[in-house]
């Protein structure tokens, strides 16, 4: 997992011990995201199913895609879709690829490179690998994200957000043995480069084997760690976790997160995504690319995407279906069971 490395990580500033008498917060679950098939096929694991939404509000669902190796003419992305009341995170851990919307955004993210769409009143957009790489084949891993708007922040104009790996904030823990990137948020005074209209901290993390990480965490938000690859511990109750589990934790000050002495030979460390944010607490309800507060919302935004108001789809050469062929139910990064009404 290359995304972003350096080579010493003991001339990063350093992450601050959480103060002392800092609450640790507990480990309420331990879930394994089930593998599923996404956009036009391509591997995904499905980090939050079987999560109650209230324990990952304000995040509405996410996907690890991949790892995968793919074969030269296997590499695939999604159709053009619609999106209203969210914003999509792309992050992109090993291989390549390309973005475009009907707002004028877009472009090519490599590793550690994220895409920061926010849908708001309405937008289309596709994500496919490019042409090289559809011949050649080769790995491909990421992440998707689905972070809410508020109701007040839902008819927002669409925007887009490039970020590059450089652009990443990096810390190490006090001894050096696990390295964070600050994709979204702020950690030990360091501000990672998304601008998000929902109090949110993203953080990718490698853990050396035998490494403990503890991070001050804010109280008002909550906490959830994804195990991307690797074996470790979490919590003071020192619970194990590994691939594709996702952690939730209680409340409190600080979360704690250990690698095993051993991993596997393909995965040296413990590869963590740390995410959470402040709780909306608002109604949600869900149906494919369109999270919305009421049901009426969403059969507006279906008659919007209909009418055509979502955006139109741009002159491009991204050979990849046009909406019309659409399933509006699960267009990308959606699965049955998320459709519906649910209440944070």
């Amino acid at each position: 997992m290359p995304a972003v490395t350096v080579d010493d990580l003991l001339v990063l500033p350093k992450i601050d011990r959480p103060a002392p008498g800092a609450l640790e917060r507990p480990v309420l679950s331990v879930t394994t995201a089930p593998p599923g098939l996404e956009g036009e096929g391509f591997p995904v694991y499905r980090a939050f199913a079987g999560v109650a939404m209230s324990a990952i509000d304000p995040f509405v669902h996410m996907d690890q895609m991949g790892e995968v190796d793919y074969a030269p003419g296997e590499p695939k992305g999604t159709p053009w879709h619609p999106h209203r009341g969210f914003e999509t995170v792309t992050y992109i851990i090993d291989g390549v690829f390309d973005h475009q919307d009907s707002n004028g955004g877009g472009g090519r993210i490599t590793n550690g490179d994220t895409q920061w769409m926010t849908a708001g009143a309405g937008i289309l957009h596709i994500e496919a690998p490019p042409e090289f790489l559809v011949a050649s084949g080769g790995l491909f891993h990421g992440i998707q994200l689905w972070v809410n708007l508020p109701a007040a922040e839902k008819w927002n104009p669409p925007r887009y957000q490039d970020l590059r790996a450089s652009a990443a904030a990096l810390l190490s823990s006090p001894d050096g043995g696990a390295l964070v990137r600050v994709i979204a948020g702020e950690l030990a005074g360091q501000r990672g480069p998304g601008v998000t209209y929902t109090p949110i901290t993203l953080l990718h993390a490698t853990l050396s084997p035998s490494a403990e990480l503890v991070l001050p965490w804010p109280a008002d938000f909550n906490a959830l760690v994804y195990v991307l690859s690797g074996r470790g511990v979490v919590g003071a109750e020192r619970r194990p976790a590994g691939d594709h589990q996702l952690v939730v934790f209680g409340p409190g000050d600080a979360l704690r997160v250990g690698a095993d002495p051993h991993q596997e030979s393909r995965h040296p460390n413990l590869e963590i995504l740390v995410l959470g944010g402040r709780p909306i607490r608002e109604p949600v309800v869900h149906y494919g690319p369109f999270v919305m507060n009421t049901r009426a919302e969403i059969a507006q935004a279906l008659e919007d995407y209909q009418a055509g108001r979502l955006g139109r789809v741009p002159a491009t050469d991204l050979p990849h279906r046009q909406p019309g062929d659409v399933d509006l139910a699960h267009p990308e990064g959606t699965h049955p069971e998320g459709n519906g009404e649910q209440h944070g």
